[in-house]
């Protein structure tokens, strides 16, 4: 399974609006023992994390689904925001970032990464 977004997504997510503001949802499921791997590969992405100009908006234990399939509930959820999409690829591209992607590569055997934008109201409603 995936857990690191690939060259053709990431050019994918720049192409599109890059200036534009983006919150990251991600859905993690780990690996036994994948969570001490984890909590160090977030320590050493904190330093990155802030110099990009993210923002930690959530992070939380998943728990017991009220509606789900088999197979769809995950062990941590995160919300990050961007400044912009060229942040975040700027970010996941550093060469100091990518040191420490192995870390989370070994802490996870399955992950969600959703780009967001924020629903606008329309006139009227």
């Amino acid at each position: 399974m995936a857990v690191d977004p690939s060259g053709a997504a990431l050019a994918a997510l720049r192409a599109h609006a890059p200036d534009e503001p983006v919150v990251m949802l991600n859905l993690l499921r780990f690996a036994p023992d994948g969570r001490a791997s984890y909590q160090e590969y977030s320590r050493r992405a904190a330093p990155f994390l802030q110099r990009y100009g993210g923002e930690l908006l959530y992070a939380g234990d998943g728990r017991s689904p009220l509606v789900a399939e088999d197979g769809q509930a995950w062990d941590a959820v995160l919300l990050v925001r961007y400044p912009s999409r060229d942040a975040f690829h700027r970010m996941v591209t550093d060469p100091g970032y990518q040191e420490i992607t192995a870390l989370r590569s070994r802490a996870l055997t399955e992950a969600v990464l959703q780009p967001t934008v924020p629903w606008t109201r329309r006139r009227g409603n």
